[in-house]
């Protein structure tokens, strides 16, 4: 090795050799028990380039994939791009350039830069879901849901840009106003394509249970399905023929309801409004256009809400209750009308009493009629409710609800998964129509219904294929009549929902994946990536692999075992890193001033792997000075030449072991420290220099190849030599004891546990390098304190 501690010297020299003997391409070998599938959630290849929170998950997911590769394992850690969708169209909007190239160029960026870090992927099964190889497969699936009836259109309301003159994703609404130019965003019916996720809502909930997922992740995911046990009842509209259905929880409050309240866009507004209310009722309605459903729905946001004039008959009673409609009521959701209860619902009382609603006890904690001033939302015992008077809550539910007709039901609040977009970069909807045959699928053997590049992909309101004469032409592939094909896109969504698959056979060209390829491979052994992603991308994920899984493709309902998360980088000043606030930190910089190494060191030993913690550029500086002493220390290592490992060595094995396989990573990197300040100060060997070597390799491969190559003679990779394995260690029957003359530690001895002051005291003596100070000097004073340090002090 050369003189001093130098990652320029040696990292791109072995980045190149791993590449050149294919280091880490796995084998397609049918034994799960001995394959090991380890994922990052796949990037999208922006403009920007690697950033540190990248680099943070994918060091969590090499360090695994190293480790396991060590232990025997054939694992398959692979790599690809979530290349279609928004941002990617956005960027090539921005720089004026068609997205194919401004994505091909992101690309190639982003694998220059993850290269550069050592992250040991394997580049033969790389996938780019923008390349007709895989949304080919992705148009494949979405005929297999339209077959299986769960790929359906129709009509739905869209966050819609004037200005912009597109749909955009609630993401993409800022208080209400579209977060490129500003305009007033408006709620606007299009005709969409959507997935019938509702058909799996149960199986999604159940599911949950079995997984090894971050419970917060868990909670999210319950939290969005929303399971509701309760009633729906119906109610008549006064001076109509029509019935109004609502659905509600708490079946046993019906006698307490004072008042219905409908969505603004409930279908029998109409119907319902007077003449002397239409005009109050239509300027509500055109205002509610304006908000998105997540502001309407926000509990914090003032209530607001107009008589319709007509009323609803109470179905027990037959009183005749004011029907409202109210934004905070969205008709996609249960029945898109509720019922009142003000003395029992926070929301309903706050708005019966902002205006002026009558509100009714019907349930009391002990049976009597007590006058509150804020709402009783608990079970209790009914009150003022006829015939039910006395009965507790839990048994007044089915009562009720018999009483009044109505019938005992589960419903959910997931919605069926909108996959229309009417933008260019993504994958075309497989769909043709004919005048005469009507919706069709395209046929298998024609896929992939190939995107156009002969449209001006800047949106107009409508998909930018509609402008392609080319794409539109077809023939009907049953009559053969002149047909037309669907201009939308998919959601990238979709792409994501099953790209897993696609690693286990990703050069097929027959099929999207062969099921006994994906069988010796997944489910997914542990799947690393953000907590933002909790919802969507994980939900729609577990979607398609129980519909595939349902139609025997594959033989397991969960795609991902387990689920971790990275916890975010934030910047110096402890903000969200942004150009804005001008905190980001560039990786690129940070390798090329202290190497990939200190970089993998340092945000893996900034806190723990799940937590957010705050960069601190002084940080990477101290994980440097670790590399170079450990660069240093191999450099003049005098180990003997045995095999043997000291009991600090065999320690260190087994906690580095279980740490890893933990993710304990930070506190991983401080044992391999404390390891390293004790390691001259004791008797080593050969073994114990080796051990250590391969205990820093996931964290640090160059480097470790590095010394590696200077411990062993037939040019092994450490990369893939075997892990340690010890079981048990002995009992610790030796003491490290630091040894402190004149307030300066000049030393550590090891000592039997046993000793007691005047052996430490003979030890030290012996020791060459700490007797220079005591030889020849009065020792005036000795402290001893047991089993930690012993203290001289000299005649000055």
């Amino acid at each position: 090795m050369s003189e001093g501690y130098n990652p320029k010297s040696f990292e791109a020299k072995w980045q190149q050799k791993w590449a050149e003997a294919k280091l880490f391409e796995a084998a397609d070998n049918a034994d799960r028990s001995k394959n090991k599938y380890i994922l990052d959630m796949f990037p999208y290849p922006s403009g920007d380039g690697l950033h540190v929170g990248h680099v943070e998950s994918y060091t969590g997911t090499d360090i695994l994939s190293r480790y396991y590769r060590m232990r025997g394992y054939n694992v398959m850690h692979p790599i690809g791009w979530d290349a279609f969708g928004l941002p990617a169209e956005n960027y090539a909007i921005k720089k004026g350039v068609h997205p194919n190239q401004t994505t091909q160029d992101n690309i190639r960026n982003f694998t220059r830069q993850i290269n550069s870090m050592g992250f040991s992927y394997d580049w033969s099964r790389e996938v780019n879901t923008s390349s007709q190889e895989y949304y080919r497969w992705t148009q494949w699936l979405f005929i297999k849901l339209y077959e299986k009836g769960l790929a359906y259109k129709k009509k739905a309301k869209v966050n819609w840009c004037e200005s912009c003159k597109t749909v955009l994703a609630n993401e993409q609404v800022v208080n209400g106003n579209c977060e490129r130019c500003g305009n007033t965003v408006i709620q606007k019916d299009l005709a969409q394509w959507f997935f019938k996720v509702t058909d799996y809502a149960e199986r999604l909930l159940q599911d949950l249970e079995g997984l090894d997922w971050p419970e917060h992740i868990k909670l999210m995911q319950h939290n969005w399905i929303g399971k509701s046990n309760g009633a729906e009842l119906t109610f008549a509209l006064s001076g109509t023929d029509e019935k109004l259905r609502v659905f509600t929880t708490r079946p046993d409050t019906l006698y307490g309801a004072t008042y219905v309240v409908m969505a603004p866009e409930h279908a029998l507004v109409d119907t319902i409004t007077t003449d002397e209310n239409r005009s109050r009722v239509d300027d509500y309605r055109q205002q509610t256009l304006k908000k998105s459903a997540l502001q309407r729905t926000d509990l914090a946001k003032e209530k607001t809400g107009v008589f319709t004039g007509g009323y609803a008959i109470h179905p027990i009673t037959s009183e005749h209750l004011p029907v409202w409609i109210a934004d905070y009521v969205l008709a996609e959701y249960g029945t898109g009308a509720v019922m009142a209860v003000p003395a029992h619902d926070e929301r309903d009382f706050v708005f019966a009493k902002q205006y002026n609603l009558p509100i009714i006890n019907v349930i009391s904690p002990d049976g009597n009629d007590n006058e509150s001033k804020e709402p009783f939302i608990e079970a209790g015992i009914l009150i003022n409710s006829g015939e039910c008077n006395g009965i507790k809550s839990d048994e007044a539910n089915a009562a009720i609800t018999k009483l009044a007709g109505g019938e005992m039901k589960v419903t959910y609040r997931l919605r069926d998964w909108l996959v229309s977009r009417q933008r260019y970069w993504g994958a075309p909807i497989p769909i043709i129509y004919c005048d005469k045959c009507g919706e069709i699928t395209v046929p298998e053997k024609d896929l992939p219904v190939i995107l156009p590049d002969d449209v001006d992909f800047r949106p107009t309101g409508e998909s930018p294929l509609v402008d392609s004469i080319k794409f539109h032409a077809v023939t009907c592939p049953k009559c053969g009549g002149p047909a037309h094909r669907e201009s939308d896109t998919m959601d990238t969504f979709v792409d994501s929902s099953w790209y897993f698959l696609r690693y286990a056979d990703p050069k097929n060209e027959s099929v999207a994946f062969d099921p006994e390829k994906v069988k010796a491979w997944l489910p997914v052994d542990v799947y690393i990536g953000g907590a933002e992603h909790a919802v969507l991308h994980l939900m729609y994920a577990r979607f398609i692999t129980k519909v595939l899984c349902d139609e025997g493709l594959i033989d397991f309902k969960e795609p991902f075992t387990v689920l971790r998360n990275q916890g975010m980088i934030l910047g110096e000043d402890s903000q969200k890193m942004s150009k804005s606030r001008g905190n980001v930190i560039n990786p690129d910089e940070l390798v090329n001033s202290h190497g990939a190494d200190a970089l993998r060191l340092y945000e893996m030993f900034l806190g723990p792997f799940d937590q957010m913690k705050a960069w601190n550029s002084g940080g990477i500086e101290g994980v440097s000075r670790f590399l170079k002493r450990i660069y240093s220390f191999y450099q003049s290592a005098s180990p003997t030449d045995s095999l043997d490992l000291s009991l600090k060595t065999k320690k260190l094995v087994i906690d580095i072991t279980e740490k890893i396989e933990k993710m304990q990573f930070n506190t991983a990197i401080s044992s391999l420290m404390e390891y390293l300040n004790l390691l001259p100060n004791l008797p080593y060997s050969i073994g114990d220099l080796k051990t250590f070597v391969k205990l820093l390799a996931p964290f640090a491969p160059h480097l470790t190849e590095e010394l590696w190559s200077t411990l062993v003679t037939d040019n092994t990779f450490v990369s893939v030599a075997e892990w340690p394995i010890i079981e048990t260690v002995p009992e610790e029957t030796e003491m490290n004891i630091a040894v402190q003359i004149d307030g300066k530690v000049r030393g550590t001895i090891i000592a039997p546990s046993t000793s007691q002051q005047e052996n430490i005291d003979y030890l030290a003596r012996q020791n060459d390098k700490i007797n220079q100070y005591l030889e020849g000097v009065g020792v005036v004073k000795i402290h001893y304190v047991p089993g930690r340090i012993i203290s001289y002090v000299t005649k000055p």
